[in-house]
């Protein structure tokens, strides 16, 4: 088998969806902090742009307000409230050993990620994530070792999975995310043909999480860092 386009995982990644959401306020530095301690060998979490320049972190975009919500955008960095970290801040309280998925929700913000991660992080356990293929093409050979991941849904490939995991490895994206309902391990086998690492959201239960990880997904996201953790000590033994 030929190598696969990105470098080698150092075995199945759990992300801590949006930081360790079912214990603590997503998207905090102490969300993402907690999660590291529980075992999660990745975070997870959402971009957005300020109006200065700098990527930050948060699910929605919006800092709600007491009369009326305004978008990130409309920031400057040191206006935004305490809870909302850059991406910097999350390499300085947490360092840069663990994987980061990141969902690009602002275009915009792409450019400061990508220095950001050059800056602080590690490139190559980055994964940078975006529903539309034509954005990530711009950005093929731009990401300085980062991964370009195309979250998608099996339904949305409709020329089918074969021919989408060809496309990927012809482009040169590393990965595809799809909802865990999506996958079965006939699929998980078909893209790996292809050397596409495979990604899964939305797993928190138990039973779930077991069965994603055996039937060989390289990613899992799931709320409780904890629960992934034993999942993963569970099927390794």
């Amino acid at each position: 088998m030929q190598e696969r386009i990105s470098p080698l995982i150092d075995g199945q990644i759990t992300f801590a969806h949006r930081g360790a959401r079912a214990h603590l306020p997503e998207n905090t530095i102490e969300a993402f902090e907690l999660a590291l301690r529980l075992g999660a060998t990745g975070l997870e979490s959402d971009t957005w742009i300020t109006r200065n320049g700098i990527a930050v972190l948060d699910h929605d975009g919006i800092v709600k307000g007491k009369l009326r919500s305004k978008p990130i955008s409309s920031f400057d960095r040191a206006s935004l409230p305490d809870w909302i970290p850059s991406l910097a801040d999350l390499y300085q309280r947490c360092g840069s050993k663990f994987h980061l998925s990141l969902d690009i929700k602002d275009v915009n913000s792409m450019s400061d990620v990508v220095r950001t991660v050059v800056k602080h992080g590690t490139p190559e356990k980055t994964w940078l994530c975006h529903p539309d293929l034509s954005f990530l093409e711009q950005w093929i050979g731009r990401t300085e070792g980062s991964n370009l991941v195309h979250s998608t849904r099996l339904k949305a490939m409709a020329l089918g999975p074969e021919r989408h995991a060809a496309t990927l490895r012809d482009l040169g994206i590393s990965t595809v995310n799809m909802p865990f309902p999506d996958w079965n391990g006939g699929l998980v086998a078909l893209f790996h043909r292809f050397n596409i690492f495979c990604f899964g959201w939305n797993l928190q239960y138990p039973e779930v999480l077991t069965t994603g990880l055996r039937m060989g997904l390289d990613g899992i996201f799931s709320d409780w860092p904890d629960r992934a953790s034993d999942a993963m000590r569970n099927v390794n033994g």
